[in-house]
């Protein structure tokens, strides 16, 4: 599952493409939105870091 976290802000940035695609919004006014999703994907990756170093978890013990 970490291996493949780096695809959780590309398929929320393309959600959000799409979506303002179908209701006609320009990309530049949904410009706040690429950066929301981009700053709660940074959170939910330093919590898994987080977690992982409390834990003492290495990718081999998996």
């Amino acid at each position: 599952m970490f291996r493949l976290l780096f695809l959780l802000p590309i398929i929320l940035c393309l959600g959000w493409c799409f979506f303002l695609r179908h209701h006609g919004v320009p990309i530049k006014k949904g410009k706040r939105g690429f950066v929301y999703i981009l700053a709660f994907s940074t959170f939910v990756l330093g919590f898994f870091i987080l977690m992982m170093q409390i834990t003492e978890f290495t990718p081999s013990e998996f």
